[in-house]
């Protein structure tokens, strides 16, 4: 049987150490997506390609991380935290060799692909690492330092992958990103303890079509796991944007795109921060619908300006900011909603919160190409998501808590 610690005992991890591994584990997928969009618009003419080649550098990784997340995350339930984390870090090592020797446009799409499966699991493990130690606003607390930590990395790596590609070029992109690949399995090997006991029962097709299945028919999970796709899923969406809208649009340098992109990541933390300072006195759970004003304020910015106007840089990372401070909100208490009904299922329920998560950024992408006009496609996309967010919350907070969390709240 798959188990969990008690609630009541001491954790084999404390809330600090789990943070810390959580954040590393999480920043892989968005760091190794940030340090690449700089390079974008170069790797067009490296290749002599075409932009939409390129855009599917994105895509295919989105792809690969939001699949790859429903086969790590029943995997990791299965045979346990650690080893899974292992041995897709070591697919995301191989996609990063690959892509640093890829001499065409499709190798490197293909390189991206494996990147994107192998980051997967940094993202269905931390938060299924969370489950099974802690619950409610223990949970909530430490996904809000998570969150914390986390832009810290997403913050700078357009910065620095813009300085790294002007001075060395986008080969040396791909070796910042073997570095973090070999660092997250250190401190797998060394600083994680393993949360789970190996069941690989859980690994019957029945068992595994059983566990989605009951992920599916909850409308708790589903409306929570919907508002955070709507939220943290347009961040995504956008990142197939924003790079050619700044650099070749606006007229911004990579270097110049990279540091621009400050203000999302020091958006997002300090509406964690902000968060952080209320959470004791008002909790996780109430602070949801204010971040989900800023989220719809700057959907409707969005849609206008880059309609009505021609993109400038305030023009465009106003409201980018805005949207980022309102998801600090939202991400925390959103995510322990989702995971908490689960505690025997932890890796699925993280699997399958991701895929949606990340879905939606691969769907916003591809729509993105579609349209064509970067401008016009962020105007319509973005405030799509902000919407589906919106509504998704307004239905979830109308359902009743589920028995487990009402237990664990009394």
């Amino acid at each position: 049987m798959n188990m969990q610690p008690p609630l009541a005992s001491a954790p084999v991890m404390s809330e600090r150490r789990t943070a810390l591994i959580g954040a590393l584990m999480v920043a892989i997928g968005p760091v190794s997506m940030a340090l690449f969009t700089p390079a974008m618009p170069g790797i067009v003419h490296a290749f002599g390609t075409t932009e939409a080649a390129v855009k599917m550098t994105m895509s295919l990784y989105f792809g690969g991380f939001a699949f790859a997340q429903l086969v790590c995350g029943p995997l990791s339930d299965a045979f346990g935290r650690r080893p899974v984390t292992i041995a897709f870090m070591a697919i995301y090592l191989a996609g990063s060799i690959f892509a640093l020797l890829s001499p065409t446009i499709e190798l490197l799409i293909t390189a991206r692909f494996l990147q994107g499966i192998g980051a997967a699991v940094g993202v269905a493990v931390s938060r299924a690492l969370v489950r099974d130690l802690f619950t409610h606003e223990r949970s909530a607390r430490i996904m809000n330092l998570i969150g914390i930590i986390l832009a810290i990395g997403p913050a700078f790596a357009p910065t620095l992958g813009g300085f790294t590609m002007e001075l060395f070029g986008w080969h040396a992109i791909f070796l910042l990103m073997v570095t973090m690949g070999i660092a997250i399995v250190l401190v797998t090997i060394f600083a994680m303890r393993e949360t789970v006991m190996r069941d690989t029962s859980l690994l019957r097709p029945v068992q595994i079509v059983r566990s989605y299945g009951s992920l599916f028919k909850n409308p708790y999970f589903m409306l929570s796991s919907l508002t955070i796709a709507g939220t943290s899923g347009a961040l995504y969406a956008q990142a197939t944007m924003l790079p050619f809208i700044m650099m070749e649009r606006v007229g911004l340098t990579p270097t110049e795109f990279g540091v621009g992109m400050l203000i999302q990541s020091l958006s997002y933390l300090f509406g964690s921060l902000v968060l952080r300072a209320f959470l004791g006195r008002f909790g996780a759970f109430r602070m949801v619908p204010i971040g989900l004003v800023f989220v719809g304020v700057a959907s409707l910015a969005t849609a206008l300006i880059l309609r009505l106007m021609e993109p400038s840089f305030m023009d465009v990372m106003g409201p980018v900011g805005l949207y980022a401070f309102g998801i600090a909100f939202v991400t925390p208490a959103m995510s322990t909603a989702a995971m908490a009904p689960f505690p025997q299922n932890a890796g699925a329920a993280s699997a399958m919160m991701g895929f949606l998560q990340m879905g939606f950024g691969l769907l916003g992408g591809t729509c993105a190409a579609l349209i064509g006009d970067p401008a016009i496609a962020m105007a319509t996309i973005v405030p799509v998501m902000g919407l589906t967010a919106i509504l998704s919350w307004t239905f979830w907070q109308r359902l009743p808590e589920p028995a487990l969390l009402a237990k664990h709240r009394h």
